[in-house]
């Protein structure tokens, strides 16, 4: 863990520990992500990781103090826009090892969870960027300019690794405001990303988790919010071999619950009626065209007394209150959002018009996430990422103010000792007055001051 007196240089030498512990060299080199010249891809990435602790984006960290190596904007540009680097596979590899390391740290009984959720990159004020799209924000209920962000994250419980994403545009052409670069090599990973850019979002889900489960992140259940909680979408899920636990929205569907068809208000009518709590109750019930059993829990919302709130469960063995344990553990991907957007700078870091630089810089910071989480897991610190980031980007002071004003002080003293007695009386006499007539810091700082050579 980053402690409050770590230097920034410590800070860095850390997370590199942490680059070399998890073998990220090997890892970039099998993503594809090489360069024939110049700095090697593993000094480029460790470079483009730190830029977020040192509180400056690209540019103005090129034109610091920290910045010690003649290295352009155009180096780091041209890095991140290669269309030949697999940014996903790198992500997935990483994720796989920490997983598989965070896993032996834990009992076999305890639950693991894939996580499937989405939020809103907003570009309101770009024109010309590569796919830029017109996307609903379901947060502030309005369209804006940017892109519809699906990531799909695995939890325990205690820490949330990122596994993939897709920075979706949009299906549609009309709300497109750009299109793809056909100047792209359709062989190249980059271009094999933004065909997977206009996919249905419930597509390009089914794609990641697919993935995600060749390459051996293993899970129990996968976690969903209302969006994707569809019949369709959990029957192909269970075809999968995952157990779905998802919020479900009433939007008139009907259930299978002995032998009649129920709507979501109706079924909780029956289990409220049979139930000795107010809180919260469930049903075992069938879906209406695939016949999925399934367990449909009905919680009291406590900001709205009169509503209830509706969560699905595919594993029936299930109790009430494990499924609704398990299903708060949904909350960690939106903490990773809001932690990427407000401390990591997803989607603020870079001005830059390359839809494989926007994929490049989003892998970068869920990358940036997983060191982090690294770090606190291995000292086993409860500390929120608010602290974590804030002591991570504690830089070295040059000197405290009272350190340079001492200084300043015996150099004064030092050079007035040579002069002649009646100046030097003179000279004194001015600065003791001085003193006297400050604040009480200043007057802390030099109440051991002594005229003597």
């Amino acid at each position: 863990m980053l402690y409050q007196n770590y230097s920034f240089e410590q800070s860095q030498n850390q997370i590199f520990s942490v680059l070399k512990e998890l073998q990220i060299a090997k890892l970039l080199y099998k993503a594809n992500i090489r360069k024939g010249c110049g700095l090697s891809a593993l000094e480029m990435f460790q470079r483009l990781v730190m830029i977020v602790f040192h509180g400056k984006n690209l540019f103005r960290s090129l034109e610091s103090k920290h910045n010690d190596h003649a290295v352009s904007k155009n180096t780091y540009y041209r890095f991140l826009s290669n269309p030949s680097f697999n940014w996903k596979k790198f992500l997935l590899l990483l994720a796989v090892r920490v997983t598989t390391a965070l896993r032996k740290l834990t009992c076999k009984s305890r639950v693991t969870v894939l996580v499937l959720d989405d939020s809103v990159l907003r570009r309101n004020r770009s024109k010309d960027v590569e796919l830029l799209a017109k996307v609903y924000d379901h947060v502030f209920h309005e369209f804006v300019r940017g892109f519809n962000l699906l990531a799909l994250g695995w939890s325990d419980g205690f820490s949330f690794i990122p596994v993939s994403f897709v920075l979706l545009s949009s299906a549609k052409l009309r709300n497109r405001y750009q299109e793809a670069d056909q100047n792209i090599d359709h062989r190249t990973n980059g271009w094999k990303s933004r065909m997977e850019s206009m996919l249905q979002k419930p597509e390009a889900a089914l794609r990641m988790v697919e993935s995600a489960l060749a390459a051996g992140i293993h899970a129990d259940y996968i976690l969903m919010d209302s969006w994707f909680t569809t019949e369709p979408f959990v029957k192909i899920l269970s075809d999968l071999g995952l157990d779905v636990i998802g919020m479900v929205k009433d939007l008139k569907q009907r259930y299978d619950y002995n032998g009649r068809l129920y709507t979501l208000p109706q079924l909780a009518k029956i289990a409220m009626d049979r139930s000795n709590t107010h809180i919260y109750r469930s049903l075992l019930v069938r879906t209406r065209k695939h016949h999925l059993p399934v367990r449909i829990v009905f919680v009291r919302n406590r900001n709205k007394k009169s509503a209830l709130l509706y969560i699905l469960s595919t594993d029936n063995a299930l109790s009430e209150d494990e499924i609704i344990r398990i299903y708060g553990m949904r909350w960690n991907i939106e903490t990773f959002f809001k932690a990427s957007k407000s401390l990591l700078k997803l989607g603020r870091e870079f001005q830059t018009r390359s839809y494989d630089s926007a994929v490049a810089h989003t892998a970068i910071v869920f990358a940036r996430y997983t060191f982090l989480e690294w770090l606190r897991r291995q000292e086993n610190d409860l500390k929120t990422y608010g602290g974590l980031f804030f002591e991570l980007c504690e830089d070295v002071q040059d000197m405290e103010l009272s350190d340079a004003l001492r200084s300043l002080m015996s150099l004064f003293m030092e050079t007035i000792n040579g002069y002649g007695t009646e100046e030097t009386e003179t000279i004194k006499s001015k600065v003791t007055n001085w003193i006297a007539s400050q604040s009480r810091y200043i007057k802390g700082l030099f109440q051991n001051l002594c005229w003597e050579s």
